[in-house]
């Protein structure tokens, strides 16, 4: 199928992995991924009724091993201070990076464009607090690529 690239759009909490991991949640129990044991392209899990009831069943599969899900399925951890990248991570984007890439230190919606090159490395997302117009933080962006 090849690498395909994901993004979503969550509300603000301080905690990243939390939020990565109601994302997950919520992106599974939808079928909002795709599922490479049918290999039908251009169609998500959520078509089959039979698709996995649970992340375990669904990556003991090694087509889905091989494949991924293309989704943010395909991400397991949020790296912390210091950590180096590593398959299935994900790593915040830095206020020099926003500024570097945005030019503002408190990246809004209106940036994410500008931002997507940060993530174009397979297997590996990255993640970034969206603030609204007062420069409170209002929502997390993440994004990447999967796929073999």
């Amino acid at each position: 199928m090849g690498a395909s690239g994901w993004n979503y759009f969550t509300a603000y909490q301080p905690d990243a992995p939390a939020a990565l991991d109601d994302l997950r949640r919520q992106v599974f129990e939808a079928g909002d991924y795709w599922w490479a044991v049918p290999g039908r392209f251009g169609s998500s899990a959520a078509d089959f009724p039979d698709r996995p009831r649970s992340e375990a069943e669904l990556w003991a599969d090694e087509r889905v091993q091989e494949s991924g899900t293309h989704s943010i399925l395909d991400m397991t951890w949020v790296l912390a201070d210091g950590e180096e990248p590593d398959f299935g991570t994900l790593a915040p984007v830095t206020e020099a990076e926003a500024l570097a890439r945005a030019g503002v230190a408190r990246p809004t919606r209106a940036h994410v464009e500008a931002l997507a090159p940060l993530a174009e490395q397979r297997w590996f997302g990255r993640y970034a607090v969206l603030h609204d117009d007062a420069g409170a933080p209002s929502e997390l962006y993440f994004w990447g690529f999967s796929g073999d």
